[in-house]
């Protein structure tokens, strides 16, 4: 059995400092009361060894060098101004209060995915039009609920519209956008990027 080394960083304001996360032995606490200001933090562990509590980060970047998968906790980053690169799956990002205690604080501004992959990502409770999301091949629905009766509508690939499309009302009610990766999505949903791209060119409620 692994026995993991806590590191912790609380009760911080840290500006235009270099934070490398990068020990597969370590549990990384980011949190609480801990503000990053044009820092630049360099993530290399799994999910399971990013634990963030109550943490805000102000024009920072964050580069991914390893896939970071099914994290939620960004949900409790107050993230304003940031840029991400690298591939991240089923993460949510914003204001989600009902997901946890803790959660109240989570916000995201004025943050740029452009040059990141995102697959099943998230954001909640939050203003999608002060976000940049990534272009193809990743698209993103923005009001998914809002605009799924529509867009059930639509002759999706056969397993995607029954699988993604048609359970998008079945988001948090919070959830004001969600990107895939056409390739990704594609290949679980048996079908090709182009097949949806034909669809997804129809909407003006998608961002590709």
């Amino acid at each position: 059995m692994a026995w993991f080394e806590n590191v912790v960083l609380k009760s911080k304001w840290l500006e235009n400092e270099r934070l490398e996360l990068s020990d597969k032995n370590s549990l990384y606490f980011l949190g609480p009361d801990l503000t990053l200001k044009k820092c630049s933090v360099i993530l290399k562990v799994p999910a399971r060894n990013l634990i963030i509590k109550q943490a805000r980060f102000i024009d920072c970047s964050f580069e991914v060098k390893q896939p970071l998968k099914n994290h939620q906790q960004w949900i409790f980053a107050s993230l304003e101004g940031c840029r991400f690169k690298g591939r991240l799956s089923g993460c949510d990002f914003g204001h989600w209060p009902e997901y946890a205690e803790g959660a109240e604080h989570g916000a995201i501004k004025d943050c740029d995915f452009s040059e990141a992959q995102m697959d099943s990502c998230r954001i909640l409770g939050s203003d999608p039009a002060t976000l940049r999301f990534p272009r193809w091949p990743c698209f993103t629905f923005l009001d998914p609920i809002g605009h799924a009766a529509k867009l059930r509508e639509a002759p999706w690939p056969a397993l995607f519209g029954r699988v993604i499309v048609n359970d998008l009302h079945t988001h948090p009610a919070a959830t004001t956008a969600l990107t895939f990766h056409a390739p990704t999505i594609a290949k679980f949903a048996e079908t090709t990027p182009e097949e949806l791209r034909a669809v997804i060119e129809r909407f003006d409620c998608l961002v590709y």
